[in-house]
């Protein structure tokens, strides 16, 4: 496969002798030209000659959506809500960064008067949180950790070490033995890797 260059529609790309056309391009007057705006993509099929077609994107671009599981990282808490980076939605990474806000009163489905954030999370937590509303007019995206499987799941301690899970709201370092409180998502076994 040639590098790939930009056209726009009605660009002259090559003569049907040269090429065969295959999709987001037309014939005329034997040539090829586009008719979308995009890249070109010349690839060998097997055939004598190669098909040349356009394409927009060379993948397309996944968004959060409202009820979606997303994995992401946190940046900086308040008293009130968690600021987070969005990094994945299911199992799949996201090419652009989204950011996000998990509210006080979202990290937990009772007592939500009593949460407090930062026994919650703190900067750097990896978060399974799912997708409430598209936010607000700083585009950021509300998420929840509000049920069993949703919350923290790799947390780091001051030491530096991988924090392990020991209840739904703590978790404790492995070398210094020291608890710090997290609201502690319960993995569900498909999701754990061996």
């Amino acid at each position: 496969m040639s590098p790939m260059k930009l056209c726009v529609p009605g660009d002259k790309l090559c003569s049907v002798e040269d090429c065969i056309p295959g999709t987001g391009v037309y014939l005329r007057h034997g040539y090829i030209y586009s008719s979308l705006a995009g890249y070109v993509l010349k690839k060998n099929e097997g055939e004598e000659l190669p098909v040349i077609s356009v394409v927009r994107e060379t993948e397309a671009q996944l968004l959060p959506d409202v009820g979606a599981i997303v994995t992401c990282k946190v940046t900086s808490i308040n008293p009130r809500f968690a600021k987070v980076h969005i990094l994945y939605v299911g199992s799949t990474p996201l090419k652009d960064r989204f950011r996000g806000t998990i509210r006080k009163e979202d990290v937990r489905a009772t007592e939500k008067d009593k949460v407090e954030t930062y026994k919650s999370f703190r900067p750097g937590d990896i978060v399974l949180a799912k997708v409430i509303s598209l936010g607000d007019v700083q585009s950021n995206y509300l998420l929840t950790t509000a049920e069993n499987e949703l919350g923290v799941v790799v947390a780091h301690s001051e030491s530096g070490a991988q924090m392990v899970p020991i209840s739904w709201c703590e978790m404790q370092c492995p070398q210094t033995h020291v608890k710090e409180f997290r609201k502690v998502a319960r993995v569900q076994p498909e999701y754990l890797q061996a």
